[in-house]
Formats: structure tokens, sequence, C-alpha cells
């Protein structure tokens, strides 16, 4: 048998299927031919059982079986469901036979476990169905590839790039944005906390109109809500009424000018929102504050502070500027409705006493009616005039009659005043109890995501038991969230880090309900939720990326990918990854290129993550060269030479005489999906024969 090159295994030899040893002073990742599988969508790439099996004889050794479909299955869009316990036994018995190890990419259509509909909502029909999604990808690897990782796609909600957290501070500060205006138009979604529904949309460019509260000048007395003298020593230090008496913002008052006798109002923009925002997170503190030292009399449903009441530390209690956007709506809605309210209810107690006069009145010329001369009755009288212009001769009417006419009208006034006014107040009401409700879409989506991934975790901590009970267990099943589209939450490495430490805080937390220890539970949540990096997706990020005017292209790029390679490594050292996706593009969009072929520094990510101990899958997703060149098993070979597999025989397919060379044989009959006929026919041991990779007969 002819050999090439050296320092990796020879894949006849015994030994084949052993990781090679690591030698970074080389640029060597130490990554070998057994160290990178594929997927495999099931219902495309694999159409079946039998397409699974003729992919395990192209050589590959590891294969992630992914759910193309959501929901109900559909021919070339396979779901865990479809598979039955038979089948799930042929795929197990043929990894075991094959020595091949399968993992578990769940539905493609998952896209997040916060619960967002198709409206942006979040609901929690839709959390659950996902979660479902989940749960049934998780009991397909715990049957077929007993244990190892279930890629589940995070992308919780969409968010402004500009405005992102991790995008405000450090050495890339607003080095990303959507679109080039994005910092002016930004918009943030607010939702009412009690349904997910959405109750608006705040966005920078728009300014509100806001009175101008009556608040407390630098150095001016005033008497606190105890009763107490004092001095303002800063300029708005607190909400004062007319008698300059501190007042709570919940009762506070607009500025009155006596110049023109008019109420003060201004347009607030976003700045605006951010100070009161500010202002408003102190409040929410201090009255946090004084409910723990039990000196605060007031209970949380007179707040709109109530969504905090179970907040555990002060620090975690901040009012965003869209929530303070909402609410100053929502205020200057429910002052509009007081407003008419007391309009339309203004005269009501006087109406009502005028008529308990006009009854009393009606009974004495009632009496008078019954007892006087029809003289008497006559000149008691009333002409009343028909038209405004005495054109058409008055009316003659007894007061009785008067007295029930007016008692009519004055009802009827009484009727609708009360109807318009009560409605007012319901609507005034109804906009304060929507202020206790207001929340920032980002912070319930998380709070939806975590518990969603805790539940997805607690169902992979189960059934890993489950098989570890039978003697069946490879590995303890996890879940691996997937760093998706930077346009949704959890695409950014930042987002990925906080959701896996989220959703493993809130598993912690049910399981310590359930009476684990601290450190057992922790190692619980480790051991069954982890992060899933795909290069390709990290790569997208180029196109926000905000190149600098005075550096060149080249300079740009390389700024670029300083940044992703930083940012690998920072995810490396957290030592969340528990699997990957090999993929390259060209930063544009995720067109799934073989790696090598894109822009994305693949190679370099891969050493980052194998120098801070990373051991775990290397999964090339093929999209591009199925359709492009001969198919998606070239992809992999293309990867395999990338990593600088060897090449280790050359038979009947290579050209004689030459060095073997992967583009010697990746066109020829290796990477075929049946063995040749000519040699054993269809039914060949693929663990004992490889002759079909054109090493020849010995």
């Amino acid at each position: 048998m002819v050999e090439f090159g050296t320092g990796y295994n020879h894949p006849m030899d015994r030994s084949y299927g052993k990781s090679t040893s690591s030698d970074n002073s080389t640029n060597d990742a130490g990554v070998g031919i057994k160290d990178i599988g594929m997927s495999l969508p099931l219902g495309i790439a694999a159409p079946n059982v039998q397409g699974v099996a003729a992919r395990i004889r192209t050589g590959a050794r590891k294969f992630e079986l992914a759910f193309p479909g959501t929901g109900r299955s559909q021919r070339g869009g396979h779901t865990p469901g479809v598979y039955g316990k038979l089948q799930r036994q042929a795929l197990e018995e043929l990894g075991r036979a094959n020595k091949v190890d399968f993992t578990t990419h769940a539905a493609y259509g998952v896209m997040g476990l916060a619960g967002m509909d198709q409206q942006g909502n979040f609901s929690k029909a839709s959390k659950k169905f996902s979660v479902d999604e989940i749960k049934r990808a998780i009991e397909f690897a715990a049957d077929v590839g007993r244990g190892g990782n279930v890629v589940v796609h995070m992308g919780e909600f969409q968010r402004p790039l500009s405005e992102a957290e991790w995008n405000q501070k450090g050495p890339y500060a607003h080095k990303f944005r959507s679109y080039e205006e994005e910092p002016d138009l930004a918009a943030f979604r607010v939702v009412d906390d009690r349904t997910g529904a959405i109750i608006s949309e705040a966005r920078k460019n728009r300014k509100v109109g806001r009175p101008v509260w009556n608040m407390a000048k630098a150095g001016k007395e005033y008497t606190d809500i105890d009763g107490n003298k004092r001095v303002a020593k800063k300029e708005k230090e607190v909400y004062l009424d007319y008698n300059d008496v501190e007042i709570r913002a919940g009762e506070r008052v607009p500025e009155y000018s006596k110049k023109d006798g008019t109420f003060k109002t201004h347009l607030m923009d976003w700045h605006g929102f951010e100070d009161e925002a500010e202002e408003m997170t102190k409040r929410a503190r201090r009255f946090w504050r004084k409910k723990k030292e039990g000196t605060e009399k007031r209970d949380w449903e007179d707040t709109p502070w109530i969504r905090f009441e179970k907040i555990e530390n002060v620090e975690d209690i901040k009012i965003r500027p869209e929530e303070a956007y909402i609410i100053g709506t929502l205020e200057t809605q429910a002052a509009h409705s007081r407003g008419w309210a007391y309009s339309y209810g203004s005269g009501f107690e006087e109406n009502v006493q005028t008529i308990k006069k006009l009854k009393k009145a009606r009974i004495i010329y009632e009496e008078i009616d019954k007892t006087a001369s029809e003289e008497r009755k006559r000149e008691l009288m009333k002409q009343i005039p028909i038209d405004r212009y005495g054109l058409i001769p008055p009316e003659a009417k007894n007061p009785v009659q008067l007295i029930d006419e007016e008692i009519r009208q004055i009802d009827h006034r009484m009727k609708q005043a009360q109807e318009a006014s009560s409605s007012q107040w319901a609507q005034a009401k109804e906009s304060m109890e929507q202020m206790r409700h207001v929340e920032s879409a980002e912070t319930y989506g998380l709070k939806e995501a975590y518990s969603g991934y805790a539940e997805a975790g607690m169902k992979a901590m189960m059934e890993s038991d489950k098989l570890d009970k039978q003697g069946k267990l490879k590995e303890p099943l996890f879940i691996a969230m997937e760093n998706i589209f930077p346009e949704s939450y959890g695409g950014h490495p930042d987002e990925m880090i906080g959701l896996v430490e989220g959703g493993r805080k809130k598993m912690v937390e049910l399981l310590r309900q359930k009476g684990y220890s601290e450190s057992a539970a922790k190692q619980e949540a480790e051991d069954h939720i982890k992060g899933h990096l795909d290069t390709g997706h990290l790569n997208l990020w180029k196109k926000h990326w905000q190149n600098d005017s005075d550096r060149t292209p080249e300079q740009n790029d390389g700024d670029f990918k300083k940044w992703l390679l930083t940012k690998t490594e920072e995810l490396a050292k957290k030592k969340i990854i528990g699997s990957v996706h090999l993929v390259d593009n060209y930063g544009y969009q995720d067109d799934h290129l073989s790696p090598g072929e894109g822009n994305t520094p693949v190679k370099e990510m891969t050493l980052l993550l194998r120098k801070h101990g990373y051991k775990g899958q290397l999964i090339v997703e093929p999209g591009a060269d199925a359709s492009t060149d001969l198919s998606d098993f070239h992809g992999l070979m293309k990867t395999w030479r990338l990593f600088g597999s060897s090449v280790y025989g050359a038979g009947m397919g290579g050209p004689s005489g030459r060095s073997g060379r992967w583009q010697d044989i990746q066109y020829g009959y290796f990477g075929q999906t049946q063995p040749p006929y000519f040699v054993f026919g269809g039914y060949s041991p693929s663990e004992d024969w490889t002759l079909w990779s054109g090493v020849p007969m010995e």
C-alpha cells in the first residue's frame, strides 16, 4: 500500500479513528478525519434509514441527524415523530455496528424558546410547541444516539443592534448596526407582563407630549410627606402639590403658569426618557428597600413596580427607557381620561340637590292644583315660548308640568354624566393598571427563554438517567444552544453566554425545589445545558460591522477577524461550548459553503477551541455543495483537506505515478453512497471493506 503524508493515522490501521496530536506551533488544529463529521437532514440528504446506512459507507464516523420539519412531518422535511421504534432501533444498531456516533439537531423551525409568535407577541402556546419539539428530539437522541448533543436554534426575538448592551462599551463599542440610521430610528417593543402581548412600540425618533411636573427647585422650602420642613438640595428633587407639600409620583400634578393661565407641557425625546427611566429605577429600588425594612406601608399593588416584588437583588431592578416611554404615554392617557371624567361629572351633586328641591316644589303645586279655583289655576299657568324668535305663540303650562319636564331634562343630563364620567374613570384606572404591568419585550422574553431552556435541560437529564440505569448511556444528553442569525437575540456570543447561564440558573432553581443540593444542581445544569458554536453564523456579523473610514479595506477586514477570533476565544475560555458546526460563507448570507471556501477563519476558530480544551463534536453542515458540487459529501472531503488530513492510498481511481492528493480522489469513486457492485455487492460490511475509497486490494 502506498502512503502519503506523515503525522496522521492510516485509515486502514486499527488506530484509525483516533484524534491526531496537536502541534500549535505549526498552526495544526489537531483534528483528524475521525473528529470531523457531517450533518444529515433527514428527509433530504438521507430520505430514510437506508439513506443513513448509505451515508455511513462514505467513511465518516460522526453524523448529526437533523430534522428540517417542524410539527407534522412532510416528505423532504422529517420530524422525530415519523421514526418509530423499529426504525430507531435500526439506526441505533447501524451506529453501534459501524462504530459511528450519532448526534441530533432539533427542528430547524424552532427559533428560540421565548415563545414569540408570528405577530411578535410572546405566546405561552407557541413556547410550549417549541419546547415540545425539543423534547421529542431529545427522546430521539436517547433512542438512537444513546446520548450526546441536541442542537437547538437560539433566536428569541428581534432587537436593534445599535442599542444592545454589548455594543455600548469596550474596544468594539458601536461597531455594529443593522442599517446606517438605526441609532436614530431604533424601535423597542413593550409587552404586558401578564400575557406577553405587545402593548406598543417605542421609537427613538418620536417625541411624546408630557406635562411639566410641579417639582421643588433647588433651595426651595417644602413640607415632606411626614410633615417635616425641608429645603430641596437639588433641582427637581421631589414632586409638590400647589401648596408646596410633597406628594408621591402617582399623585403628581402639572406645573401651572400664572402668566398665561395654562398648565405647562413639553415634548420629551428619547434622552428625556432615559433620564426618567433612571429616576424611576431609583424610586423602585427605594420602595423595594423600604418594603424589606418594613418601613413602607403601601402595598406593591399600589405602585407601578409590582413585577419587582419577588426580586432578590435590588440591582436587578431596572426600568428601561422604552418602559418609561410607554408608562409616560399611559400617564398622559390616564390624565386625559381623568380630565374628562371631572368635566362630565361637574355639577352632578348640584343636579341631585336641584331634583330634590323640584320634587318638593312639585308636591306643593300638586296640592294647590287640587284645591285652587279655576281662576287661580289660570293665574298659575306659565307662558312658555315655543321658539327663540317668538314667531310662534307661546304655550301655557301649569307648574307641575314644568317641574316634571325640568326633572326629566336634569335626569337625562345626569345619566349622560354618569355614563361618560364613569367610563372615563374606568379608562383612567385601566391605564394606571396597565402601567403596573409594562415590561420591555427583551426582559420578558429572556425570562421565558430561560425557563424554556431549563425545561429542556431537565428533559435531557431525565432521559440520561433512564439510559444510565439501563446501562446504555454513551454520554449525557444535553441541549446545545446554537448562535443563530445576528438579527435575532442569541446570535451574539455575549447573548449566547447569557442565555446558557440564564437557562442553567433556572434549572438549578427547579432542581433545588426537588431537593437537590446547590452543588449537585449546578453540575446537572452544566452537564445538560451547553452552547453550540456555528462558525458561519458568527461570520455573518461581518455585514453589520462598521468600517473605519481612516483604515484600508484590508485593515477593516483584519479588525473584524480580530473581533471574531476574540469572541471565539472568550467562548472557549468560558467552557460552555458543547458542540460545533463548521460552516463557511462570505459574511452576507448563511450560504453553507464548505470550510475554507469563503472568508470565515474556520480553522483558526477551531484551533482556539482546541487550545482551551474543547473535545466535542465538529460537524460540517453541507449546503452549497449539495447543489453546486457533485454531492454534499464533497463538502466533508473539502473540510478534511482544509485540516490537513492526508490521503493514504492511490488505487484504481487515482493517476499512477503521482502523489496522492484529495483532488485526485475527491471526484472519483470515493465518497459514493454505495459499494461498487463488482466488489462485494450492495450488502458488504462497511467496517471490514473500504475498497471503494480507491485503496487497492492487498
